[in-house]
């Protein structure tokens, strides 16, 4: 019998099956052979939440939560957030190889002439009421540009895709400053395509009536880094939304704002907002052991650490302690980082939370570096979905060219009635009156 096998005896027919072992894993199709007999339909797995199930094979990134490593197409975050732009990354996951001088060029180009909305654009803005949350409007918006680009449906020509693929790219940063000024009641400011694709965003957030806005270098290499980081992240939640609708063959602005919508949730892209107001409960760092002795008491939940995937310090983490030391240089000390810190200190110092594999994860600083540069909480995942596109996109290409993948229809256990009997009204029995 061969060693990369799984096989399994059914009790309840005596019958033995050998299942094929891939990377560690079996297919759960093979289950449908166990039956009890030809009436069956066969043997299910069931995975709530997707815990423990792979739904396909995928190039782009890499993770081993165990020991704490990320990787894009091979290459370690660390290394690629120390020496590369956030285009040269967002190349490297669309195509799968770092560019040369030449491509990094061209691409750089093609996005940036991309960045340009449809005057249209504005009225999509116009219609939301002045403190419409700004994630709503951004998904809303993307889902739009769908009527504006109406060939983006042919999604099975490359080069069309392609370009929408830049399209988005480009245009992201644009609705996400048009929809922070909205709510300020700040006129909307054009893309200044003399600038990198971080300082054009912070141009486009905060350029007033000076003739010509310049960044500060180390905030803008922060914010790219931060890009990089969020680029993508295997299969989490808006990844999975990603895959799954753009399996229906939906085009990629409605792809994008679904995936877009899943990430505006607070367990997913909210959590770092989460993390400010944890802090801002603490209040100063001679509260942080009460604050842990209460976590540890069964109340409350400690908030930017523990990650699904990892069971390690999250690598992001580490890469965004350091960029929030830089930030704070330029902003002056958040005081909410000695907090950060000493929470950090206590809690990988206490057996409670290093049985558990609480580390922090990467929304543990982050929101303290946004809320330095200016970005008030309801942006956070605005800014989380900036970069993310670059990911989804990736992720809805490969799908779309995998010849295994159909379109996403997950299976049940049916825990209803049987066949029930239907009653005509006047033997239907009456609700019992609700008290006053």
């Amino acid at each position: 019998m061969a060693q990369d096998t799984l096989t399994i005896t059914d009790n309840r027919t005596n019958l033995t099956y050998s299942f094929p072992i891939e990377k560690e894993t079996v297919r759960a199709m093979d289950f449908r052979q166990i039956k009890t007999g030809p009436e069956d339909f066969g043997l299910m797995t069931y995975d709530p939440a997707f815990m423990n199930t792979a739904s396909c094979r995928s190039s782009i990134t890499f993770i081993d939560g165990e020991r704490g490593i990320l990787r894009y197409r091979g290459y370690p975050i660390e290394v690629l957030a120390e020496h590369c732009s956030f285009l040269e990354v967002a190349y490297l996951i669309v195509f799968g190889d770092l560019p040369n001088e030449v491509e990094l060029k061209n691409w750089t180009n093609e996005i940036t002439h991309h960045t340009m909305l449809h005057e249209t654009t504005k009225k999509f803005m116009e219609g939301f009421r002045y403190d419409a949350h700004p994630m709503a409007m951004l998904v809303s918006t993307v889902a739009a540009l769908s009527t504006v680009y109406p060939e983006a449906r042919d999604i099975h020509d490359t080069n069309n895709r392609l370009r929408q693929i830049k399209r988005l790219i480009g245009k992201m940063p644009s609705i996400a400053a048009m929809s922070y000024r909205h709510s300020l009641g700040f006129p909307y400011v054009y893309p200044d395509n003399d600038l990198n694709y971080a300082e054009n965003f912070m141009n486009m957030l905060w350029k007033m009536v000076e003739p010509k806005y310049v960044a500060n270098p180390v905030l803008a290499r922060a914010l790219d880094i931060l890009f990089i980081l969020h680029a993508d992240h295997e299969q989490n939640c808006s990844a999975n939304v990603a895959r799954s609708v753009g399996s229906a063959h939906a085009d990629p602005y409605l792809t994008t704002a679904a995936a877009a919508a899943a990430l505006s949730g607070p367990l997913h892209g909210g959590a770092n907002e989460e993390v400010l107001k944890m802090l801002d409960e603490i209040g100063s760092k001679d509260n942080v052991p009460a604050y842990v002795k209460k976590v540890k008491d069964g109340h409350g939940k400690l908030m930017g650490f523990g990650h699904r995937v990892y069971k390690n310090y999250d690598p992001r983490a580490k890469i965004i302690k350091w960029t929030a030391e830089q930030v704070f240089q330029v902003t002056g000390r958040n005081p909410k980082l000695d907090v950060a810190l000493e929470l950090e200190r206590i809690a990988l110092e206490d057996d409670y939370f290093i049985k558990r594999k609480l580390y922090p994860n990467v929304d543990f600083y982050s929101g303290i570096i946004y809320q330095a540069m200016s970005f008030k909480p309801e942006m956070f995942t605005v800014l989380f979905a900036i970069p993310r596109t670059v990911g989804w996109l990736a992720q809805w290409q490969e799908m779309l060219t995998d010849s295994e993948q159909k379109i996403a229809r997950p299976r049940q256990i049916y825990t209803g009635h049987d066949v029930r009997e239907f009653l005509p009204m006047e033997k239907r029995a009456s609700a019992p009156a609700a008290a006053d």
